[in-house]
């Protein structure tokens, strides 16, 4: 046999973050292209920064959770949450797989229209409607989700005065165990309250209670709070039926189901510590159909799921401006998109990957936006190779809230683009310009550039 040669052993640094009574941070993995379009080629044609969402990832995220919850329960209906993200095409893709619409404005609700969803399939929510907006909604039989005492009188003068026939829900706030509670939307179930606006609406000629409605909070992270609320609404339906002999159609349980992104603070990342859709359905149907209704009296559960179906079908790409060893030692990165348009920044520590191969060195970095602002911080600390000017990096699970809620602030707004079920880009919305933005400003004539 012959003798193996001898080669003298090395010692090689492993970059792995530092180590925390979890263990170690994963290693930055690289992402060159979203299902099969690279993200290069996706900047060179469409700009940096640039928001990209998949039409595939969303079908998927709507078809398995209408599939765990139609498994578990007869009557189900999702009602896409329009302010997660109120882009058409986006609204058009959740409608398609028969979803209804569920607004909290009078824009929101136009547009819910002008994407061709009937009235009786739109479920106004919120607490500033204006009295044209349930005039309006009253004609076309939508689903009105009274919040408060002075949105219910005002309905039922509106009914009175225009021969009015207004279906409409009760929203409920309550203590499920999660603190704070929500209860500034509403009316109160432990005190009565909710009582008291049921009275009124069952005594009144023109108003027909059909629903009861609850939201009780926002990426819950624990779904026995679902069941609690569940078994009250179960219960006060019981009740109304009992007391008023009126049968209650349909039980909202709102939205609030997380999604797979890390919260600030967690020593986890969110796809180890966020329950599955599996785990909410459980929650909230085993209380229905165990809580005595007959089959036939068993309510319709609606459900006004957002972030769950979409945070992790959208993503944001950018390019790197400059790099910086700030006075304390630490590095950072100056990226070309700020807090103004990933507002969620705010709350997660978002998932971060290089576009391109790097070397093996890495370092933990701050994530710098372009504004001139303290607070234009996307992470505070996260695990980058070294990166120079021209690099792209891409931020993950960016589909909910952040094209709602970004601000024209500094910088313009970006193109968006929608990666069809073939994988083709489409320009969903255009990037701002300074003629869009100042195509509604109006000068007066004494400061005219012309005068």
């Amino acid at each position: 046999m012959e003798k193996l040669r001898y080669e003298r052993p090395i010692i090689k640094k492993l970059n792995v973050g530092f180590v925390n009574k979890f263990g170690t941070q994963a290693k930055n993995e690289v992402v060159t292209n979203i299902e099969g379009v690279g993200v290069k080629e996706l900047i060179k044609e469409y700009g940096s920064p640039l928001f990209v969402i998949s039409e595939k990832q969303i079908r998927r995220n709507y078809q398995h959770a209408s599939r765990v919850f139609k498994t578990r329960y007869p009557k189900v209906q999702f009602a896409w949450s329009y302010k997660t993200n109120y882009l058409n095409a986006v609204c058009n893709v959740f409608h398609q797989e028969g979803s209804w619409a569920e607004v909290v404005s009078g824009f929101e609700y136009e547009k819910a229209l002008a994407n061709g969803v009937p009235g009786s399939k739109i479920i106004f929510n919120g607490p500033d409607k204006t009295d044209d907006q349930l005039i309006n909604a009253s004609r076309n039989n939508s689903l009105i989700h009274i919040d408060h005492f002075d949105e219910l009188y005002t309905l039922i003068k509106l009914s009175e005065e225009f021969h009015l026939k207004p279906r409409v829900a009760i929203r409920v706030n309550m203590d499920t165990g999660i603190y704070p509670k929500w209860d500034r939307f509403g009316f109160n179930y432990e005190n009565g309250q909710v009582w008291t606006a049921a009275s009124r609406i069952l005594n009144s000629e023109n108003l027909n209670l059909v629903g009861l409605h609850c939201h009780i909070g926002t990426f819950m992270m624990e779904s026995s709070a679902y069941a609690i609320a569940a078994s009250k609404m179960c219960q006060l339906s019981w009740d109304i039926s009992e007391k008023f002999g009126i049968h209650i159609q349909y039980l909202d349980l709102g939205g609030g189901f997380p999604s797979t992104n890390t919260l600030k603070g967690s020593y986890l990342p969110g796809t180890d510590t966020v329950p599955t859709i599996d785990q909410f359905a459980d929650a909230i149907t085993d209380v229905i159909l165990g809580f005595g209704f007959r089959q036939e009296e068993l309510p319709l559960l609606i459900l006004e799921t957002g972030r769950a179906l979409i945070d992790d079908a959208g993503f944001l790409l950018g390019t790197v401006l400059a790099n910086k060893r700030l006075s304390d030692g630490r590095s950072s990165t100056i990226m070309d998109f700020g807090v103004n348009s990933l507002f969620t920044s705010f709350w997660y520590d978002h998932k971060v990957t290089p576009a391109q191969e790097g070397g093996q060195y890495t370092e933990e970095t701050v994530l710098f936006g372009p504004l001139c602002m303290n607070i234009d911080v996307i992470r505070e600390n996260v695990l980058l190779p070294l990166l120079k000017k021209g690099d792209q990096l891409v931020v993950h699970k960016v589909g909910a809230y952040n094209m709602t809620q970004w601000m024209q602030f500094i910088t313009l707004r970006p193109n968006i683009v929608l990666l069809d079920q073939s994988s083709h880009p489409h320009l969903i919305r255009k990037a701002e310009t300074l003629d869009y933005l100042e195509s509604v400003e109006i000068v007066p004539n004494h400061l005219s550039k012309n005068q």
